[in-house]
């Protein structure tokens, strides 16, 4: 019998409550994790309050888990794992291993249907379990308390950068400063890119210069936005609201990339000559493999690429979160576990 102490949903939108499960036997190819730290991630609102319309009750939100390993399954004794190790855990608990986009390293994309760490019973605990191969080792390296956000809002601005090929002669626009974008402001400059912030927050450009952007402009500018025409080779769209996106395709160099990560409800409208003019793309993506998580980890830690984070001790998980709903948090939230 293994015991989990939990804080839980009972409802939709419903304050989380201290609770309590028996996992019961460790399945053959899982991990058991003790959680040290666990990211606040606006997945976790949209889940605790049932937006996507799946989510099941009680619910176990939290999926930027960094802890260590204290149990192995059977099938996972021999996978590169032990106990004590410090691990991380993000979006992803399971996958079938077996089908073909699992076969060919796609494993987010497992037509099976890979599992959500929430559905499965998250990070807002003293433990959790994952499938050996969503069990993200970490390197020595790696700054551990601000290292969770980096398994989801970390990896979805990080999956594009890999997807275009993106090298330190690329020029590449972050539309939207807040979780997601500042990563990704870090991330470009690490990696020695020539970086732009479109931010509609003027407020923000000190700050934002000093995460790496080289240039800060206003995202709600239609002047400023033309003279951008033609100069980038990526622009990653990182916000969920609707804006004129024809201005952004425009400042698109020939064979460039519009690449949102941003869950815009809206259709995006592209007129096809703006696309056929220049050989440009618009494409999407969600979060990374096991793969991809293990190469973002070891690059943060190799270049010291931390998110500016804000920390609650777990027990004041509500607080925490209503901090995020009321969009202050700067600009992620960590929870440091405290049963």
């Amino acid at each position: 019998m293994s015991i989990i102490k939990n804080y839980a949903a009972p409802q939709a939108g419903a304050e989380l409550e201290l609770q309590e499960y028996d996992a019961g036997p460790l399945a053959a190819e899982d991990v058991e994790v003790a959680v040290d730290y666990c990211g606040i991630c606006h997945s976790d609102l949209s889940m605790i309050d049932n937006e996507w319309g799946f989510s099941q009750y009680p619910l176990v939100a939290g999926h930027e888990v960094i802890g260590h390993v204290v149990a192995l399954g059977d099938a996972a004794q021999n996978k590169g794992l032990k106990v004590g190790q410090r691990v991380g855990i993000g979006w992803t608990a399971h996958s079938c291993g077996h089908c073909d986009a699992c076969i060919d390293g796609n494993q987010i994309n497992c037509l099976e249907g890979a599992v959500p760490t929430i559905l499965n019973r998250g990070g807002f605990a003293d433990k959790i379990r994952a499938g050996w191969q969503w069990v993200i080792p970490l390197p020595d390296s790696i700054d551990i308390e601000t290292a969770g956000p980096l398994l989801c809002g970390g990896i979805t601005v990080f999956k594009p950068l890999l997807m275009h090929n993106v090298t330190a002669t690329s020029r590449v626009g972050v539309i939207g400063i807040g979780g997601l974008g500042h990563i990704a402001i870090k991330l470009l400059r690490a990696m020695g890119c020539e970086v732009t912030a479109f931010s509609s927050n003027p407020a923000k450009e000190a700050e934002v210069r000093l995460m790496g952007a080289d240039y800060v402009v206003n995202s709600r500018d239609p002047e400023a936005l033309k003279a951008r025409a033609g100069q980038y080779d990526l622009i990653i769209n990182t916000v969920n609201v609707d804006l004129d996106w024809l201005p952004f395709f425009e400042a698109l160099a020939h064979g460039g990339h519009f690449h949102t990560v941003g869950a815009v409800m809206k259709p995006l409208e592209v007129p096809a000559f703006t696309l056929i003019g220049g050989d440009r793309s618009v494409s999407g993506s969600a979060t990374g493999t096991p793969y991809e998580l293990r190469k973002l980890m070891k690059f943060a830690g190799r270049a010291k690429v931390a998110p500016t984070i804000e920390m609650f001790p777990m027990s004041q998980i509500n607080e925490a979160l209503q901090h995020v709903r009321d969009g202050k948090a700067r600009y992620r939230v960590v929870l440091k576990a405290d049963f």
